[in-house]
């Protein structure tokens, strides 16, 4: 294959990769092997959309050196290994996808896959060992799971998924049937532990709490009531957008009259814009997996690398709207109790990308309550990967 064809098939690996939701920001990474002794890789720090030929890095398969100014992927060792490999294996992505996640933060991979999906992953698939992002310590932790059984999918613990074949359309294929089996693999542990009845991860999740709050009626959110925001300081000026309508309503961030429709929601979305002058935007996440994690009434530890990145270290629960500007001090979301999470950015890109991860780690939480209690990452490590983590963004940002 030559090598501008290479590039343009991770091009648009990178693309899909962003309109599947496998991953979010710059997370992730996509490369195509060239020949045995070349691949070229996505670069580090940069969006997938909007990514031309000269952004994608050629580097070698046998000593990772590279040319150029753009910086290939620090993952780009995993990707050499599974080439060095599989001599087969022509497109490696490396994904932050939603179950896959749910099951890295647990203490096994999934030691039985049945049907099709065998036919296609492998008979197995493996957990390779934590490591913080881009260090050697996770490139062996995903090497040493790779050499234990020939299989396409290997599940990075509290990190995402790692997923190979013969071409782009064989990798995406592999990822799409390891949330499948994932799960799977969930809902029919939840069945043998807990005896919950779930055949979906949806209900799953609102069964699951009821459970564990031991609740006879599970909490109902008024979706008509769900509101996002934004903030034009410059204006004075917030803005509350109706999820289901698309309805706007306004109110000045600084004093004067409130939003009566809104009520408390829309103070609190006033509270936190003059205690945090850094946000802009609110979404109000109220996906089944949120709200069930809301309703448990206690702080968020990080089970995943981007929810110590993105959303914080840790996210408080605050018992009602009027303390939820004072519980999201230093993060980027908060829950509410039995009503979801706020989940602010500076931007509409950095809420989205808070609502995601929210969602995904509160899918994490309750999957680790299945299986007994899940080790969160390092308090020191989940600080210092959200200090790096803001740095460097806000510096890319900036440019």
């Amino acid at each position: 294959m030559d090598v501008l064809t290479a590039k343009q098939l991770v091009i648009a690996a990178g693309e899909k990769l962003v309109e599947t939701g496998l991953i979010a920001r710059t997370w992730g990474n996509v490369s195509c092997r060239v020949d045995d002794k070349t691949f070229v890789i996505t670069p580090s720090g940069k969006p997938y959309i909007g990514l031309t030929p000269d952004d994608i890095v050629e580097v070698a398969i046998n000593t990772l050196e590279w040319g150029g100014n753009v910086k290939p992927s620090s993952e780009k060792g995993i990707h050499a290994d599974v080439y060095k490999a599989y001599p087969e294996a022509g497109f490696v992505i490396h994904t932050h996808q939603k179950v896959a996640s749910a099951v890295s933060a647990l203490s096994n991979g999934i030691e039985s896959v049945a049907g099709e999906a065998a036919k296609l992953i492998g008979n197995v698939i493996h957990l390779g060992g934590y490591g913080l992002p881009g260090t050697k310590k996770l490139k062996k932790g995903v090497t040493n799971a790779l050499k234990l059984s020939p299989s396409k999918a290997v599940i990075m613990a509290h990190h995402g998924a790692l997923c190979f074949g013969k071409d782009s359309d064989e990798a995406f294929e592999v990822a799409n049937s390891l949330e499948k089996v994932c799960a799977d693999y969930i809902l029919e542990n939840a069945k043998a532990k807990l005896g919950l009845k779930s055949d979906n991860l949806d209900d799953f999740c609102t069964e699951i709490a009821d459970k564990l709050t031991k609740s006879q009626k599970t909490v109902e959110i008024d979706k008509s009531m769900l509101y996002n925001s934004t903030c034009n300081r410059e204006s004075g000026e917030i803005v509350f957008t109706n999820q289901t309508d698309g309805s706007e309503i306004s109110m000045p961030i600084n004093g004067g009259a409130g939003v009566a429709a809104l009520a408390e929601i829309a103070e609190a979305h006033r509270d936190i814009y003059n205690a945090c002058p850094k946000f802009n935007n609110i979404i109000h996440n109220a996906s089944n997996e949120v709200v069930a994690v809301s309703r448990l009434g206690k702080t968020m530890k990080p089970l995943l690398d981007d929810f110590a990145q993105i959303c914080g270290p840790t996210v408080k629960c605050a018992k009602s709207y009027d303390k939820a500007a004072k519980a999201i001090k230093g993060k980027n979301a908060v829950l509410i109790k039995d009503k979801g999470a706020l989940c602010c950015g500076a931007n509409e890109g950095d809420a989205q990308a808070v609502d995601m991860i929210m969602s995904k780690s509160g899918l994490t939480l309750l999957t680790a309550k299945v299986f007994g209690k899940s080790k969160a990452i390092n308090p020191a490590e989940a600080w210092l990967m959200r200090i790096v983590y803001t740095l460097k963004y806000s510096k890319q940002a900036s440019k």
